[in-house]
């Protein structure tokens, strides 16, 4: 089937970062394997995740099928779009349909992107992961590849508002060894070793990182462990209990 969708907007997203004058570092893309199927796990520190870590697969010339919820399909905006590049939807409410989906894809040879966090992370570190990233490679014996991503929440990020504008931010993208199932004794070993790999190179692209704060009021955007004022792992999983709880209080 041919692609009609997805690379006009791969076209137009570049063009937006030339504009804007994004300065994008991408590592380790050589990692991304040119033909067969891969699992793309990547933290998850932006709403502009999924454009990033798709770059990261642009070298070896492949399109990233990306796991995401429901909701984005059913939008009259970006619905067409998800739809169009053969993106995956995740019901929540039932997960084994779209999980079916991933793994089959994984063995017709597609690289699929998954953000093992689930929501982004307020606190801007590694959050603990959601087993099924792993699964799915296991199931098909295909790689996972860790991606870490910074940088992006300074653009559009959860309780911030959108930045689109802003020019000349670094764009950070590592793409880390690959992790054969293979080499595992279960999902949940090959989890355990995700999340040490991830939190590694979520570390050093924090520390690599060619701009600090330019003052206290501009330091959300980093972690309070490297001196900046984003939440706590903790403080972040309690904002998050408060805002579903808003949610589902229909006088919030």
């Amino acid at each position: 089937m041919p692609e009609l969708v997805y690379p006009p907007v791969i076209a137009a997203a570049k063009a937006m970062f030339r504009v804007l004058d994004l300065k994008i570092t991408i590592e380790g893309a050589h990692h991304v394997p040119r033909t067969g199927g891969a699992v793309m796990a990547s933290n998850h520190v932006s709403y502009l995740d999924f454009i990033f870590c798709g770059l990261g697969a642009q070298e070896s010339r492949r399109l990233v099928r990306f796991m995401a919820k429901k909701s984005v399909f059913t939008h009259k905006v970006s619905g067409p779009l998800m739809r169009g590049m053969r993106h995956i939807p995740v019901d929540r409410r039932a997960g084994t349909g779209s999980y079916n989906e991933a793994v089959n894809a994984l063995k017709r040879g597609e690289v699929v992107g998954v953000f093992p966090e689930a929501t982004i992370s307020r606190s801007f570190v590694v959050k603990e992961l959601k087993s099924g990233a792993t699964r799915m490679a296991t199931a098909a014996g295909v790689p996972v590849l860790p991606v870490a991503l910074w940088g992006g929440q300074r653009l559009w990020t959860k309780a911030r508002p959108r930045t689109l504008t802003r020019r000349h931010v670094p764009i950070t993208i590592l793409v880390g060894e690959p992790m054969d199932p293979a080499t595992y004794a279960d999902a949940n070993a090959m989890t355990a070793d995700l999340k040490t790999r991830l939190t590694a190179l979520v570390d050093r692209a924090q520390r690599e990182y060619p701009e600090s704060p330019a003052g206290p009021e501009d330091s959300w955007w980093l972690p309070r462990h490297l001196g900046g004022t984003a939440p706590t792992l903790e403080e972040a999983a309690e904002l998050e209990v408060r805002r579903r709880s808003a949610a589902a209080d229909p006088w919030a």
